[in-house]
Protein backbone atom coordinates (compact mmCIF):
# COMPACT_ATOMS: atom_id res chain seq x y z
CA UNK A 1 0.00 0.00 0.00
CA UNK A 2 1.31 3.59 -0.82
CA UNK A 3 0.54 6.61 1.55
CA UNK A 4 -3.14 6.47 2.23
CA UNK A 5 -4.02 8.73 5.16
CA UNK A 6 -3.12 12.26 6.31
CA UNK A 7 -1.87 10.79 9.73
CA UNK A 8 -0.46 8.10 11.45
CA UNK A 9 0.50 7.24 14.78
CA UNK A 10 3.60 5.98 13.38
CA UNK A 11 6.41 6.87 10.25
CA UNK A 12 9.28 4.59 10.55
CA UNK A 13 12.40 5.63 8.59
CA UNK A 14 13.93 3.48 6.51
CA UNK A 15 17.16 4.04 4.85
CA UNK A 16 16.87 1.18 2.90
CA UNK A 17 14.30 -1.37 1.27
CA UNK A 18 14.27 -4.10 4.25
CA UNK A 19 15.69 -1.91 7.49
CA UNK A 20 11.82 -1.24 8.62
CA UNK A 21 11.52 -5.28 8.13
CA UNK A 22 14.53 -6.27 9.85
CA UNK A 23 14.59 -3.98 12.57
CA UNK A 24 10.57 -3.44 13.67
CA UNK A 25 8.88 -5.34 11.79
CA UNK A 26 7.27 -7.54 14.64
CA UNK A 27 6.18 -3.91 16.46
CA UNK A 28 4.77 -2.60 12.99
CA UNK A 29 2.36 -5.75 12.68
CA UNK A 30 1.58 -6.02 16.38
CA UNK A 31 0.08 -2.52 15.75
CA UNK A 32 -1.39 -2.90 12.36
CA UNK A 33 -3.03 -5.75 13.85
CA UNK A 34 -4.07 -3.20 16.60
CA UNK A 35 -6.12 -0.95 14.03
CA UNK A 36 -3.00 1.79 14.24
CA UNK A 37 -2.04 2.87 10.81
CA UNK A 38 1.59 2.43 10.39
CA UNK A 39 3.90 4.61 7.49
CA UNK A 40 7.12 2.89 6.29
CA UNK A 41 9.18 5.72 4.74
CA UNK A 42 12.47 4.35 2.69
CA UNK A 43 14.33 7.21 1.67
CA UNK A 44 17.09 5.48 -0.22
CA UNK A 45 14.84 3.83 -2.34
CA UNK A 46 15.47 5.84 -5.72
CA UNK A 47 16.89 4.47 -9.30
CA UNK A 48 20.85 5.06 -9.59
CA UNK A 49 22.37 7.43 -12.53
CA UNK A 50 22.13 4.66 -15.82
CA UNK A 51 25.75 5.67 -16.43
CA UNK A 52 27.24 4.33 -12.48
CA UNK A 53 29.03 0.75 -12.65
CA UNK A 54 31.74 -0.34 -11.36
CA UNK A 55 33.21 -4.19 -9.47
CA UNK A 56 31.44 -3.14 -6.15
CA UNK A 57 28.05 -2.68 -7.58
CA UNK A 58 28.30 -5.62 -10.17
CA UNK A 59 29.55 -7.62 -7.15
CA UNK A 60 26.24 -6.56 -4.65
CA UNK A 61 24.41 -7.50 -7.66
CA UNK A 62 25.52 -10.60 -8.44
CA UNK A 63 24.76 -11.53 -4.65
CA UNK A 64 21.25 -10.32 -4.79
CA UNK A 65 20.99 -11.65 -7.96
CA UNK A 66 19.52 -8.81 -9.46
CA UNK A 67 21.60 -7.66 -12.63
CA UNK A 68 18.98 -5.22 -14.32
CA UNK A 69 16.67 -2.76 -12.83
CA UNK A 70 18.10 -3.98 -9.48
CA UNK A 71 16.32 -0.99 -7.31
CA UNK A 72 12.96 -1.60 -9.00
CA UNK A 73 13.22 -5.37 -8.26
CA UNK A 74 13.61 -4.34 -4.33
CA UNK A 75 11.06 -1.61 -4.37
CA UNK A 76 8.76 -4.69 -5.60
CA UNK A 77 9.94 -6.65 -2.70
CA UNK A 78 9.30 -3.85 -0.06
CA UNK A 79 5.85 -3.31 -1.38
CA UNK A 80 5.13 -7.13 -0.67
CA UNK A 81 6.71 -7.02 2.81
CA UNK A 82 4.80 -3.91 3.51
CA UNK A 83 1.59 -5.79 2.43
CA UNK A 84 2.55 -8.47 5.10
CA UNK A 85 2.84 -6.23 7.50
CA UNK A 86 -0.07 -4.47 6.98
CA UNK A 87 1.91 -1.03 6.71
CA UNK A 88 1.39 1.59 4.40
CA UNK A 89 4.85 2.74 2.43
CA UNK A 90 6.48 5.68 0.78
CA UNK A 91 9.51 5.04 -1.70
CA UNK A 92 11.61 8.46 -1.62
CA UNK A 93 13.87 9.17 -4.93
CA UNK A 94 17.55 9.09 -3.47
CA UNK A 95 19.50 6.39 -4.90
CA UNK A 96 21.53 3.89 -2.61
CA UNK A 97 25.02 5.07 -1.35
CA UNK A 98 26.62 2.42 -3.57
CA UNK A 99 25.30 4.49 -6.68
CA UNK A 100 25.58 7.78 -5.50
CA UNK A 101 28.41 10.14 -7.03
CA UNK A 102 30.74 12.78 -5.92
CA UNK A 103 29.21 15.87 -7.67
CA UNK A 104 32.27 17.73 -8.26
CA UNK A 105 34.02 14.38 -9.78
CA UNK A 106 31.49 12.39 -11.62
CA UNK A 107 32.52 9.41 -9.78
CA UNK A 108 31.07 6.84 -7.33
CA UNK A 109 31.53 8.17 -3.73
CA UNK A 110 31.17 4.96 -1.67
CA UNK A 111 32.90 1.35 -3.36
CA UNK A 112 33.69 -1.11 -0.84
CA UNK A 113 32.68 -2.23 2.33
CA UNK A 114 34.64 -0.02 4.20
CA UNK A 115 33.35 3.44 2.54
CA UNK A 116 29.93 2.25 3.92
CA UNK A 117 30.74 1.47 7.19
CA UNK A 118 33.15 4.12 7.56
CA UNK A 119 32.14 8.25 7.81
CA UNK A 120 29.84 10.45 5.40
CA UNK A 121 31.47 12.02 2.63
CA UNK A 122 32.00 15.92 2.69
CA UNK A 123 30.54 15.70 -0.45
CA UNK A 124 27.31 14.64 0.78
CA UNK A 125 26.46 17.42 3.78
CA UNK A 126 23.98 18.97 1.37
CA UNK A 127 21.94 15.76 0.83
CA UNK A 128 21.39 16.01 4.66
CA UNK A 129 19.32 19.24 3.98
CA UNK A 130 17.49 17.37 1.52
CA UNK A 131 16.36 14.50 3.12
CA UNK A 132 15.28 17.01 6.00
CA UNK A 133 13.42 18.91 3.95
CA UNK A 134 11.70 15.73 2.62
CA UNK A 135 10.59 14.64 6.21
CA UNK A 136 9.35 18.30 6.83
CA UNK A 137 6.76 17.35 4.13
CA UNK A 138 5.57 14.14 5.53
CA UNK A 139 2.04 13.72 7.13
CA UNK A 140 1.40 14.04 10.97
CA UNK A 141 2.33 11.25 13.18
CA UNK A 142 2.08 10.64 16.78
CA UNK A 143 5.80 9.05 16.69
CA UNK A 144 8.25 9.17 14.44
CA UNK A 145 11.11 6.22 14.23
CA UNK A 146 14.74 6.90 12.97
CA UNK A 147 17.66 4.52 13.22
CA UNK A 148 20.11 4.23 16.22
CA UNK A 149 22.78 4.36 13.64
CA UNK A 150 24.01 0.40 14.79
CA UNK A 151 26.49 -0.61 12.45
CA UNK A 152 27.72 2.67 11.48
CA UNK A 153 26.57 2.58 8.07
CA UNK A 154 26.34 6.14 5.89
CA UNK A 155 22.95 5.95 4.83
CA UNK A 156 21.69 5.20 8.36
CA UNK A 157 24.30 8.28 9.68
CA UNK A 158 22.52 10.73 6.88
CA UNK A 159 19.21 9.51 7.95
CA UNK A 160 19.20 10.23 11.76
CA UNK A 161 21.34 13.12 11.21
CA UNK A 162 18.77 14.56 8.76
CA UNK A 163 15.45 13.33 11.10
CA UNK A 164 17.78 15.71 13.99
CA UNK A 165 17.35 18.70 11.64
CA UNK A 166 13.88 18.13 10.39
CA UNK A 167 12.41 17.09 14.14
CA UNK A 168 14.77 18.57 16.29
CA UNK A 169 15.32 15.74 18.38
CA UNK A 170 11.42 14.66 18.69
CA UNK A 171 11.91 11.45 17.41
CA UNK A 172 12.50 7.79 18.87
CA UNK A 173 15.19 5.20 17.84
CA UNK A 174 14.70 2.36 16.63
CA UNK A 175 17.70 -0.72 17.08
CA UNK A 176 19.20 -1.33 13.42
CA UNK A 177 18.99 -4.88 13.09
CA UNK A 178 21.06 -7.55 12.68
CA UNK A 179 24.07 -5.15 13.66
CA UNK A 180 22.36 -5.01 16.72
CA UNK A 181 22.94 -8.08 17.62
CA UNK A 182 26.75 -7.92 17.14
CA UNK A 183 28.97 -7.75 20.34
CA UNK A 184 29.82 -4.15 20.90
CA UNK A 185 27.68 -2.70 18.29
CA UNK A 186 24.87 -1.54 20.41
CA UNK A 187 26.97 -0.19 23.57
CA UNK A 188 29.59 1.41 21.03
CA UNK A 189 26.54 3.86 20.27
CA UNK A 190 24.68 4.22 23.38
CA UNK A 191 27.56 3.49 26.15
CA UNK A 192 27.64 0.72 28.83
CA UNK A 193 25.76 1.33 30.99
CA UNK A 194 23.65 3.82 28.74
CA UNK A 195 24.00 7.32 29.14
CA UNK A 196 21.06 9.43 28.34
CA UNK A 197 19.51 6.75 26.93
CA UNK A 198 15.72 5.16 27.78
CA UNK A 199 14.35 2.06 26.46
CA UNK A 200 10.99 0.92 25.52
CA UNK A 201 10.53 -2.69 24.77
CA UNK A 202 7.69 -4.05 22.27
CA UNK A 203 6.80 -7.26 23.62
CA UNK A 204 6.26 -9.79 20.59
CA UNK A 205 3.90 -12.85 20.45
CA UNK A 206 4.41 -15.79 17.84
CA UNK A 207 2.09 -14.00 15.50
CA UNK A 208 4.01 -10.93 15.51
CA UNK A 209 7.37 -12.54 14.94
CA UNK A 210 6.14 -14.76 12.18
CA UNK A 211 5.09 -11.61 10.12
CA UNK A 212 8.29 -10.46 10.96
CA UNK A 213 10.16 -13.31 9.33
CA UNK A 214 7.49 -13.41 6.32
CA UNK A 215 8.34 -9.87 5.41
CA UNK A 216 11.72 -10.31 5.61
CA UNK A 217 11.48 -13.30 3.74
CA UNK A 218 10.33 -10.66 1.02
CA UNK A 219 13.61 -9.41 0.40
CA UNK A 220 14.98 -11.99 -1.45
CA UNK A 221 17.28 -10.31 -2.87
CA UNK A 222 18.85 -9.43 0.37
CA UNK A 223 18.95 -12.86 2.30
CA UNK A 224 22.33 -13.64 1.57
CA UNK A 225 23.86 -10.70 3.18
CA UNK A 226 22.76 -11.29 6.54
CA UNK A 227 21.56 -15.30 6.41
CA UNK A 228 21.99 -18.31 5.08
CA UNK A 229 18.87 -20.21 4.78
CA UNK A 230 15.10 -19.35 6.05
CA UNK A 231 16.01 -21.85 8.94
CA UNK A 232 19.53 -19.34 9.80
CA UNK A 233 16.83 -16.41 9.65
CA UNK A 234 14.22 -17.41 11.81
CA UNK A 235 16.79 -19.13 14.64
CA UNK A 236 18.78 -14.99 14.34
CA UNK A 237 15.24 -13.28 14.79
CA UNK A 238 14.04 -15.23 17.48
CA UNK A 239 16.75 -15.15 19.35
CA UNK A 240 17.70 -11.61 19.06
CA UNK A 241 13.73 -11.17 20.21
CA UNK A 242 13.97 -13.91 23.21
CA UNK A 243 17.24 -11.65 24.68
CA UNK A 244 15.54 -8.25 24.55
CA UNK A 245 11.90 -9.36 25.22
CA UNK A 246 10.84 -8.11 21.82
CA UNK A 247 11.85 -5.54 19.88
CA UNK A 248 13.25 -2.70 21.83
CA UNK A 249 13.43 1.11 21.02
CA UNK A 250 15.65 4.27 22.56
CA UNK A 251 14.76 7.64 23.42
CA UNK A 252 17.56 10.55 23.85
CA UNK A 253 16.58 11.98 27.28
CA UNK A 254 16.56 16.18 27.23
CA UNK A 255 18.51 17.30 29.96
CA UNK A 256 16.95 20.12 31.95
CA UNK A 257 18.39 23.33 30.92
CA UNK A 258 20.58 22.16 27.47
CA UNK A 259 17.68 21.82 25.02
CA UNK A 260 19.67 18.19 24.40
Amino acid sequence: MTQTATSYAAIYLAPHLDDAALSCGGQIARRTRAGERILIVTVMAGDPPTDVENDYIRSLHARWDLERDAAAQRRAEDSAACRILGADHLHWPIADCIYRLDPATGRPIYVSDDDIFGDVHPAEQPLVAEIADLLRSLPAAGQIYAPLTIGHHVDHLLVTEAAQQAFGGDHLFYEDYPYAQQPGKLTAVIGDPPDGWAPTVFALDAADLQAKIESILAFRSQLSTFFTDRADLERQVKGYAAQVGGERVWEKIKRAGTGA
